[in-house]
């Protein structure tokens, strides 16, 4: 496996972070527009730090930017520490208590696919995913 990882090349890996922020942005905007689904205030708020890493990630790739991932992980890691709350919420784990202030509780799973899968676990992954890239190209560059 790190005989794999090795000869993988740092742009490879900002292209598969780009490919996950790209992935991320249009389905949160695929179920807000077309589907129709409220969005709550933590959505928002993952919302807020997943759209511009779609943005700033192209441009580190086209400028060859080194420091790209001291940029992209402040985002990222944010994003997961919000999305793994939410999941919690929605997963029943811990008792909400912060009170949103839009329609929809942030403790309600709109979309469930196998029983555990829902909009905040998938951002989740997205975020780690991302993380995980950046943090591939930090220790390939060392």
């Amino acid at each position: 496996m790190l005989r794999y990882i090795n000869k993988i090349k740092i742009i490879h890996i900002y292209y598969g972070a780009w490919l996950i922020a790209l992935t991320g942005t249009l389905v949160s905007l695929y179920y807000s527009l077309i589907i129709k689904l409220p969005v709550c205030d933590l959505c928002w708020y993952q919302r807020i730090l997943m759209y511009p890493l779609a943005l700033i990630i192209p441009v580190g790739l086209v400028r060859l930017d080194k420091n790209l991932p001291y940029y992209v992980l402040p985002l990222t890691i944010a994003g997961a520490v919000i999305a793994l709350y939410q999941s919690l919420l929605q997963w029943g784990i811990i008792k909400e208590t912060l009170q949103c202030t839009s329609t929809t509780s942030c403790a309600l799973a709109q979309v469930s696919y196998y029983g555990f899968i829902t909009i905040p676990f998938l951002s989740l992954l997205a975020f780690c995913g991302i993380t995980l890239c950046m943090v591939l190209a930090i220790r390939k560059r060392t």
